[in-house]
């Protein structure tokens, strides 16, 4: 079975494949967690959604008749799930942290390694506190190794639409650079505005 083969892989897991699994929780795990990190939940509830919601997947995996279509589903999956547990707990909490970023993942992802040296992350960091919350989710959608489909990211994004995420995201990555002071009319490879 190749790893590229979701067919293959929903088909193994369903037969209880455990390679199968292992690959298919590797490539969405991120997805699933920066789902649910979007609605605000903290990292110990945010676990527990998460592992609801791979629980669920493993109820449904055999049922799944559209397996190109697994991302979205565990997308909304984990978005239903962590929506119960805010409804639960009858309170939001912010998601301001950055902590919903995978270790391996920053802002590099999507400003460039050479525009960001490892000194500026605190200043990353700030800037993307001055973003509108809804360009924060994206990028740090966008800035998932692997990156998620835009499907996957229209379902993450509470449905917002397929055609509308790449000019969404240009013009967050446009207030995120202005954030940072950046001339957001210069070229990529200018220099920090001083």
């Amino acid at each position: 079975m190749a790893t590229d083969d979701l067919a293959g892989l929903v088909h193994g897991a369903a037969a209880g494949d455990q390679r199968a699994w292992d690959i298919i929780v590797s490539r969405y795990e991120r997805l699933v967690w920066a789902t649910i990190r979007n609605t605000g939940l903290d990292h110990a509830e945010a676990q527990d959604v998460s592992q609801i919601t791979w629980g669920r997947l493993v109820q449904k995996i055999s049922e799944i008749r559209e397996p190109e279509a697994l991302g979205g589903w565990l997308a909304t999956t984990a978005r239903r799930e962590a929506i119960r547990a805010v409804t639960r707990s009858r309170r939001t909490v912010p998601s301001e942290d950055l902590d919903m970023l995978p270790a391996e993942s920053t802002i590099h992802a999507f400003l460039g390694e050479d525009l960001v040296r490892q000194d500026d992350e605190r200043e990353v960091s700030r800037a993307l506190s001055l973003v509108p919350e809804r360009c924060r989710r994206l990028l740090r959608l966008w800035s998932l190794d692997p990156r998620p489909s835009y499907k996957e990211i229209s379902v993450a994004m509470e449905d917002m639409p397929v055609g509308s995420i790449g000019p969404t995201l240009e013009r967050c990555l446009g207030r995120l650079k202005a954030a940072l002071g950046w001339d957001v009319s210069a070229p990529p490879d200018a220099p920090l505005a001083s």
